[in-house]
């Protein structure tokens, strides 16, 4: 049975969009007026679902159609002024004839499918990083909004380090809509790079990538869910990615001779955790306290304030228009040049082009620490660089020369909030390209730093903590330059 034009127009004369199916359908042994509108509404007399929003998919048993969404808890969920944790919940309904069950499917089917949702993903997922809690996070958030959602998804642990990189170089893009990286943010980071180093690069760089908080460091996933105001969870990043919407993402080559890095959260130099410099020295000297997780981090800075170091170096950088300010003129010589005239052509992106007479800005040391950021956060609970945004072609650029050791405490505390770049101390500005000369200790011209891009060690200086181990670049003069949305991640939505 169909409602007429007058039960149609008077059942929700303010919802968006035009009746695309009308019916009358049974629930919990009533029958009751339900609407599908254009707008992508699904609404009857108890309850109103944003197909967009609140539906994940739907499933048709026999004569039923079980709708799977995600409500907010509490009483009035249509309200928009309810805010409760996000949960899921299941609404059945009975089409009165075959017809009708018939053309809702299609018809729900139809809505869904205009959204641009992912149907098929790749799962790549680290059990070894942060808590190893990554494979129950996968079980208890993910894996039931997945099935929800009728995604079809392939789940690949990875078994070593830079095997997501791997995978990403050989992966059959028409196989997938995208790749999830449950992790921290080191996934993500190997995955760009693996894509950027194909044949077929620029085809590969637009798969959409999803990143689910499961390790000790989660700045994407929380740049990402804190920019529309949600909590960093890996319920809320799985919504964001099964809602299919998407956004640019900017991303920056690190260049040093013919050796190139690509890089889509930051770089630091000096101490790391609290201040690059300071930054880079905590994230990775605090391996040694891995079991703490987190925390381990916050320990060692505050280890490192009563011991604090500063390098001498020199930066180099092309600032972005409203900052050419900042530093002192740099006196423009022809070594640079050498960057792109010696450079050999290989497999993947080479990365932008360098114009180096356009680094016409300077800062001299010592530095306590720099931090270069494309996203806000550097943790959960680190605002590293409050107006850094995703796709402005930009990195923010951190600096602290000098700060006496009650102040450095003080801007720790501030750091979770952003607080710390409005201090005295601190330089905070935006730059297109940035080159960085880094140095001995001032203390000690016998020890050197740590530069640490995306959580990863780039380069070891003499005397630092294993430096030993071999890395991809030597602690000596780097370039880095931005792409301004280059990569394609999915992002939750308003």
């Amino acid at each position: 049975m169909r409602l007429t034009e007058t039960e149609v127009l008077t059942m929700d004369p303010t919802d968006a969009g035009a009746p695309l199916l009308s019916d009358r359908v049974q629930i919990s042994g009533n029958v009751v007026p339900m609407t599908l509108t254009t707008g992508g509404k699904l609404r009857w007399p108890d309850r109103c679902l944003s197909i967009a929003k609140d539906v994940l998919g739907f499933t048709v048993e026999c004569s039923r159609i079980k709708i799977n969404a995600v409500i907010e808890s509490g009483p009035g969920i249509c309200c928009p002024s309810n805010v409760g944790a996000p949960m899921r919940k299941t609404f059945t309904f009975e089409p009165l004839s075959e017809d009708s069950l018939r053309l809702w499917n299609q018809r729900l089917q139809s809505v869904i499918d205009s959204l641009g949702r992912p149907k098929r993903l790749l799962v790549l997922l680290n059990p070894y990083g942060g808590s190893r809690s990554a494979p129950k996070v996968f079980s208890d958030d993910v894996k039931p909004l997945l099935d929800d959602a009728n995604i079809h998804y392939t789940l690949q642990e990875t078994k070593y380090r830079l095997h997501a990189k791997e995978v990403a170089h050989s992966l059959d893009l028409m196989g997938y809509d995208g790749v999830l990286c449950v992790s921290g943010d080191g996934i993500l980071v190997e995955v760009v790079n693996g894509l950027l180093e194909r044949e077929d690069w620029s085809s590969a760089i637009k798969m959409p990538l999803g990143v689910i908080p499961a390790g000790t460091s989660n700045g994407m996933a929380k740049s990402l869910l804190d920019s529309v105001g949600e909590s960093c969870t890996a319920f809320n990043a799985t919504l964001a990615i099964i809602r299919g919407h998407k956004r640019s993402l900017d991303v920056a080559t690190v260049l040093q001779g013919q050796k190139k890095y690509f890089s889509v959260l930051m770089l630091a130099w000096g101490m790391t955790r609290c201040f690059p410099g300071l930054i880079a020295d905590i994230d990775i000297e605090s391996e040694k306290y891995r079991w703490m997780g987190s925390a381990r981090m916050d320990f060692y800075a505050i280890q490192r304030i009563f011991c604090l170091r500063k390098y001498h170096g020199c930066i180099k950088f092309v600032a972005a228009p409203g900052f050419e300010n900042f530093g002192e003129p740099n006196e423009l010589g022809g070594e640079i040049d050498e960057l792109n005239s010696n450079w050999v052509m290989q497999d993947g992106y080479c990365g932008p082009t360098f114009d180096m007479k356009g680094f016409n800005r300077k800062i001299e040391g010592p530095f306590v620490s720099i931090w270069l950021h494309n996203v806000p956060w550097g943790g959960e609970d680190v605002l590293a660089a409050p107006d850094a945004k995703f796709s402005d072609g930009y990195l923010d650029l951190i600096v602290m020369k000098d700060c006496p050791k009650i102040s450095l405490a003080t801007l720790m505390g501030e750091m979770n909030k952003g607080g710390h770049v409005r201090s005295p101390h601190v330089l905070y500005l935006k730059v297109k390209a940035f080159a960085l000369e880094p140095g001995p200790r001032a203390d000690d011209p016998n020890k050197e730093g740590i530069i640490d891009v995306d959580g990863e060690v780039l380069a070891r200086g003499k005397g630092t903590y294993k430096c030993d181990q071999k890395t991809l670049m030597t602690y000596d003069k780097l370039h880095i330059k931005v792409d301004q949305g280059l990569a394609t991640v999915f992002s939750p939505i308003n």
